[in-house]
């Protein structure tokens, strides 16, 4: 009987899109370098250069993280289920509010008491719970996909004000899974949708809008006024300034994050467990983990995870239950299963450890790698200019690095479709004497692309910048964008 390695959504594609493989070894360091041996391109996802896990990487053993048990050298047994956890993202209550003085809380009105009366009745709400969650202060950091379930559910629920920071406009391509906005808001700025939603839902709620990027700059005077903060960030910078000025606040951080059709949630409070640091000492590598933009997202996913953030979130400001502090919940949609990791607080962290380093926001781009990506200044060439160029060169060899099923939603007629993850084993295909242009979604991976191709040797090459979509608004008008 071998060990069962379960590999996460993003990771698929380089084992050819299974979700676990049967592997045999003897610790975990036999099982990560049979499974990079067997799949190549695994390799630099698990391993640094120097041959080190990747700090962005968390291995588990059952459900316990090998960095609490022999790390590398964790021993395994058949039968035992291994995790590769990549990075995408009791009942104490916390003083929330003015709950911890009682005479302080807020009365409810007639309509209120009406409104929640199916929390009334509950135990363990009642109407001292209701007047807590009236008197509580939560910020939202995204009114996206996460931000959306969890604003409506905590509007809902009562909770008195509700900050968001957002300063994006609704798209139509969000309304697949950001249901606080809808299609008469399309081209109106979030905020503004997102206020006008909650105000239907629940005049009583108070909305504080800031229409801003959140940066180190601005991030400990917005969070401060806030009991708890809802993460629903689609980067690592604006993740690791969440959690690090949390920590520095002393605030509760409900996380959440999702990818295809996987999500995690867990509550990181330095006071009484593990940070997100904690989890994740770095981030990955710049354009190493995809967005939603380029993976793709099922539309209710993003609701069950949402829901769930907002669900702690009650839970913390009531004082009930127990939250997800040292916990990470994992969700596979696919197969409809929840799994519980347990997570311990790291002494050697950063920011919440025993002697923490970090005492001061920092400049989260530069330590997330964003503006240190390899510079291809002059690779890139316009849809308009590719156009000309190659009805005046019909052998100019364009390539498309995207997946089969998006060539199947839109592609750009002569080019040839070799994906990202395919094209290190597929360059004997490629004849490096005529010249190459790749192209992707809107330009990320072609540059990536860019660069294998450059390492190995291919001199002519260049990028399509906007992509496919760019070639649609400025070149083929009847082709679909998405």
């Amino acid at each position: 009987m071998a060990v069962t390695v379960l590999i996460p959504t993003p990771l698929r594609s380089y084992v050819g899109g299974r979700d676990a493989l049967e592997l045999e070894g003897a610790n975990v360091c036999e099982l990560l370098e049979q499974l990079a041996g067997e799949h190549t391109g695994l390799k630099r996802h698990l391993f640094a250069h120097d041959g080190r896990l990747r700090s962005f990487v968390n291995v588990y053993v059952n459900d316990r993280d090998i960095r609490q048990l022999a790390q590398r050298d964790t021993p395994v047994k058949p039968g035992d289920t291994v995790s590769i956890i990549p990075s995408i993202a009791g009942g104490t209550a916390v003083d929330v509010g003015a709950q911890h003085v009682a005479p302080l809380l807020p009365k409810l009105s007639h309509e209120e008491i009406l409104r929640y009366s199916r929390h009334l009745i509950l135990p363990d709400v009642g109407v001292e719970g209701q007047k807590k969650l009236k008197a509580a202060r939560v910020l939202l950091v995204g009114a996206g996909g996460l931000g959306s379930p969890a604003a409506l559910y905590l509007a809902a629920a009562g909770v008195g004000t509700l900050g968001i920071v957002d300063f994006d406009v609704v798209d139509k391509t969000n309304l697949q899974r950001q249901v606080l906005h809808g299609t008469s808001t399309v081209g109106m700025p979030k905020l503004e949708s997102a206020k006008l939603r909650i105000h239907d839902l629940n005049p009583n709620v108070r909305v504080e809008t800031f229409e801003t990027r959140l940066t180190a700059e601005n991030a400990l005077d917005i969070i401060r006024d806030f009991d708890i903060v809802a993460d629903g960030t689609d980067n690592f910078p604006t993740r690791y300034l969440v959690n690090d000025a949390c920590v520095l606040l002393g605030k509760p951080n409900v996380y959440g994050s999702i990818f295809r059709f996987e999500g995690q949630a867990s509550v990181f409070y330095a006071k009484q467990g593990p940070c997100y640091r904690c989890l994740y000492s770095e981030p990955p590598p710049p354009g190493l983990v995809p967005s939603c933009a380029e993976g793709g997202v099922l539309g209710v996913l993003p609701g069950i995870i949402g829901s769930i953030q907002a669900m702690e979130t009650i839970k913390l400001i009531l004082g009930v239950g127990e939250p997800l502090i040292g916990r990470l919940v994992l969700f596979d949609a696919l197969k409809l299963q929840f799994r519980e990791l347990k997570l311990a607080k790291d002494p050697e962290c950063p920011v919440c450890g025993t002697h923490p380093t970090i005492t001061e926001l920092i400049d989260y781009e530069a330590f997330c790698g964003i503006g240190a990506e390899p510079s291809y200044d002059g690779a890139e060439i316009t849809a308009q200019d590719l156009k000309a160029e190659w009805d005046r060169t019909p052998d100019l060899l364009v390539i498309d690095v995207r997946e089969p099923h998006e060539h199947e939603i839109a592609h750009i007629d002569g080019a040839v479709l070799i994906p990202l993850a395919e094209l290190p084993t597929r360059l004997g295909e490629l004849d490096g004497h005529r010249e190459i242009v790749t192209h992707c979604h809107h330009g990320a991976r072609s540059l990536k692309a860019l660069e294998i191709l450059k390492a190995a040797g291919f001199s002519k090459v260049r990028s399509l910048r906007g992509g496919i979509d760019a070639w649609a608004v400025n070149v083929d008008p009847k082709l679909p964008r998405y």
